[in-house]
């Protein structure tokens, strides 16, 4: 198995996951699932908002790959009226074309009819029935957790949450909150810097950083395997997106590279201090 993080339950997260969101937003998933499994991605993550979850799983079913060597995500959107959390993770365990999940979220802490407790305790008994191996949360502040830790029997082995140098200095209170509970973050939009906002602060460092690296290996080292080095220092999973065979291969290829030193480290979380860019889930800095 590839680079594998330890979570709360005993279980391991992969560290890279491959993403059906953004990019892949409501559209057909299927190609890019499948040729991301065959480039050697066993991390898959969906979300039942992404409105792809049929092609997610057709894709897992056209690479041939066995069910078990896969780890698979997805998120719960709202829940329905006169539906329960279970009722809408059997709609996507049929859409996704496997009894189980390896990962079950709360997609977003807001706009649910039901107390987040109450939502939680629902997520408990499916991870009980074995219908999600795994349950944790995403988009969560320290807010969010302060109203479900107190009546939960199961701590949530992760939150995702948008997690890239532009954000580091916001997501630190998080981040602690996170550590004192064991609980691992994981990190979508990680390569925003170089996407996103590129010619911020943290361009000369990534740049210098791949530099290094590429004469140490004699191989192209990019900027954005950079980031995910980052990332990795941190022992935080990475979920990225892409509809080329190419970027999947430079992604899978960053678990192989060196490590970033630690004056790289500090010098990427320094100079992305100076700036604020948050790109998802605008609600995380209220």
């Amino acid at each position: 198995m590839s680079l594998a993080i330890a979570l709360n339950d005993g279980k391991k997260i992969p560290w890279l996951g491959f993403g059906t969101g953004t990019a892949l937003y409501s559209k057909d998933a299927e190609n890019a699932v499948r040729q991301a499994i065959e480039t050697g991605v066993v991390h898959l993550d969906g979300a039942q908002v992404y409105n792809n979850e049929e092609s997610l799983g057709a894709g897992i079913v056209a690479s041939g790959k066995p069910r078990s060597s896969l780890f698979l995500t997805t998120k719960l959107n709202l829940i329905p009226a006169g539906q329960t959390v279970r009722d809408t993770l059997v709609t996507s365990l049929k859409k996704l074309q496997t009894d189980y999940v390896d990962l079950f979220l709360i997609h977003f802490p807001i706009n649910h009819e039901a107390s987040l407790p109450e939502i939680w305790k629902q997520f408990e008994e499916i991870q009980k029935e074995g219908l999600a191996k795994s349950i944790g949360v995403s988009n969560f502040r320290v807010k969010d957790f302060e109203q479900i830790l107190p009546t939960a029997k199961v701590i949530p082995a992760v939150n995702q949450i948008e997690y890239h140098p532009y954000v580091f200095k916001a997501d630190q209170p998080v981040i602690e909150f996170m550590k004192k509970h064991n609980i691992i973050p994981t990190s979508y939009g990680g390569l925003t810097p170089i996407v996103r906002f590129s010619g911020g602060p943290v361009d000369p460092v990534l740049q210098s950083a791949a530099a290094r690296l590429s004469k140490e290996t004699g191989a192209t080292v990019t900027e954005g395997q950079v980031l995910q080095l980052w990332l990795r220092a941190q022992g935080i999973p990475a979920i990225t997106t892409t509809s080329k065979a190419s970027r999947v291969k430079e992604y899978l290829a960053a678990e192989t590279l060196p490590d970033l030193t630690p004056e790289e480290i500090k010098a990427i979380d320094d100079e992305g201090s100076k700036v604020h860019h948050r790109v998802f889930a605008k609600f995380f800095d209220s």
